[in-house]
């Protein structure tokens, strides 16, 4: 079992910067692989950002060059580091711990609002 914890959403203007931070407990965080998803009103939850065990990254088109995900096992921590944010990045953000394609935990969320 995995808690995950998000945190790091606000209110800031385009072209901010946010970071948010995704604290695991419960287990083993090293073996996860780790998602950060995102979800904005009337749209379906999108895939921002993952890392997997070894520290490979992927991303979103739309967030690549913007976003920047690492994580601290030390910490049991992984972050999303967000620059030049946009008013299209407004969503409730969400991190996933995923074991196996069936064996996976999500947080709660943390909104980010991006308005001037």
């Amino acid at each position: 079992q995995v808690q995950l914890v998000e945190s790091g959403g606000g209110l800031v203007q385009p072209g901010g910067s946010l970071r948010l931070s995704c604290v695991a407990s419960g287990s083993i965080f090293s073996i996860y692989a780790i998602t950060w998803y995102r979800q904005a009103p009337g749209k379906q939850r999108e895939l921002v950002a993952s890392i997997t065990t070894g520290g490979s990254t992927n991303y979103a088109g739309s967030v690549k060059g913007r976003f920047t995900i690492s994580r601290d096992n030390a910490k049991n921590t992984v972050y999303l580091q967000m620059n030049s944010l946009k008013p299209e990045d407004t969503a409730v953000y969400y991190c996933k711990a995923a074991r196996t394609s069936t064996l996976y935990y999500w947080g709660q969320g943390t909104q980010v609002t991006v308005s001037s």
